[in-house]
């Protein structure tokens, strides 16, 4: 008996099928689940990608936002020199840092000076007012006025020792318009400076003045004007010497001296603040006993002074200025005055000059450096 043998594909037996099907289907099912994979992963690295190039844009912009604002800049132009002026410009950086800023910090200054030569004021007004400035600081009444005169818009605080108004610098001491400060109020103390040295110096018939017809005529006719009344009521003859250079306060002494002039008054002007070493070296030289305006000039050698505080003048004018940094107005800030003055009298150099201290002196003094 023959049998007959079936023929089969490819080897595969009816029973396999199922399982080779299957094991197809299991294939396709991987191969779809990693295709799946792979585009969910593409889509991953697509936001990844996103966020990373949304975070490198944003990143320079928020990096900006966050950089400090410019700092607010102050221009400071003054009459007299930078390392004779030292104590008083470290007074007005006190007023500054009293409302909160610190130079150098949170406010840039740019200082000028014209260094006792005030034709150079213009120019250094001009430089300054070039650059982007929040307000400008002019220490002297000529530094004031050359700013005045420039018809600025920015706010200008002063330190001045002529009456503001008088001189046309502010319109009232109360509502003083676009520029502000403090009145020194030294122009008006020549007769009482006079009254002092008559009591330290001993029948001084002779009185001599120093004034700087380069701080400006009206000025300084006021300051002779008061030393001359004075003088007359104390019964004493004035000789008044000009001075507005080097060498013309040289020469002065020595006129001054030839004329018997035994003491001597030096009055509020920055171009002799500027050279107060060079006056209280001739005061010396000729043994003249002198009264002047600050306290700076007793600390260094010279006789004596009546007036107020200018390095208190000064941290009130660093006061301003950062007041009107915080947004205040300059016409909502009235001109200060000082409400004291202070007598100082170096006794050591009162003893060289063979000068006895009278008790009224040593008592109404304020301080007295020995």
């Amino acid at each position: 008996m023959h049998l007959t043998r079936g023929r089969h594909k490819a080897g595969r037996t009816p029973e396999a099928q199922p399982a080779a099907d299957m094991i197809l289907a299991n294939d396709y099912a991987a191969a779809d689940l990693a295709s799946e994979r792979r585009m969910q992963f593409g889509r991953l690295k697509r936001r990844r990608f996103m966020s990373l190039l949304g975070s490198a844009v944003a990143w320079p912009l928020a990096a900006r936002a966050q950089q400090p604002a410019a700092q607010p800049l102050i221009g400071f132009v003054s009459t007299r020199a930078p390392a004779e002026a030292a104590i008083h410009t470290n007074a007005f950086r006190r007023g500054l840092e009293e409302m909160g800023f610190v130079e150098g910090r949170s406010v840039a200054v740019e200082y000028r000076w014209a260094e006792g030569d005030y034709s150079r004021l213009p120019a250094l007004v001009a430089d300054l007012l070039s650059r982007p400035l929040s307000v400008i600081v002019a220490g002297g009444d000529p530094a004031a006025h050359t700013v005045k005169a420039a018809g600025v818009a920015v706010p200008l605080v002063f330190v001045v020792g002529q009456d503001p108004v008088r001189s046309g610098l502010v319109t009232s001491m109360n509502r003083p318009g676009m520029a502000t400060g403090v009145n020194f109020f030294s122009g008006d103390l020549g007769s009482k400076r006079l009254e002092l040295l008559c009591a330290m110096v001993p029948s001084p018939h002779r009185v001599g003045l120093l004034l700087n017809p380069s701080f400006g005529i009206e000025a300084a006719d006021q300051m002779r004007q008061a030393v001359a009344t004075a003088a007359q009521t104390l019964g004493r003859e004035l000789v008044v010497q000009g001075a507005a250079t080097d060498a013309e306060i040289e020469a002065g002494f020595a006129a001054l001296v030839k004329a018997g002039v035994t003491a001597l008054v030096v009055p509020n002007d920055p171009f002799f603040d500027s050279r107060r070493s060079l006056i209280l070296a001739l005061s010396s030289r000729y043994r003249l006993p002198g009264i002047f305006h600050i306290r700076e000039f007793p600390a260094d050698g010279g006789l004596m002074s009546y007036g107020a505080s200018l390095a208190d003048t000064y941290r009130q004018v660093g006061v301003y200025a950062g007041k009107i940094l915080r947004g205040a107005k300059p016409d909502d800030l009235p001109v200060l005055r000082p409400t004291k003055f202070e007598l100082v009298i170096n006794v050591q150099t009162a003893r060289a000059l063979d000068l006895a201290v009278p008790q009224p002196l040593l008592i109404a003094a304020d301080e007295l450096i020995e």
